[in-house]
């Protein structure tokens, strides 16, 4: 996921999708402290997709505020 993906969508999406992320992120986790976690870097992953949909999601917002 890079950022020009995440400016296209509107808030709501973004919203929705830092939720999934958030919700990988803590199966993720869970899998790591039991031991069950194959692929250990989708955590290094979802945490920085995490990061680059709040960095969208407040320029959205910096950008809405300027403009009225």
């Amino acid at each position: 996921m890079d950022a020009k993906e995440l400016s296209s969508k509107t808030p709501d999406q973004l919203r929705d999708e830092l939720v999934a992320l958030k919700k990988e992120a803590f199966n993720l986790r869970f899998q790591k402290a039991t031991g069950q976690i194959e692929n250990t870097a989708r955590i290094r992953q979802v945490r920085r997709d995490v990061a680059r949909v709040n960095t969208v999601l407040n320029q959205k917002a910096a950008s809405a505020a300027s403009a009225e």
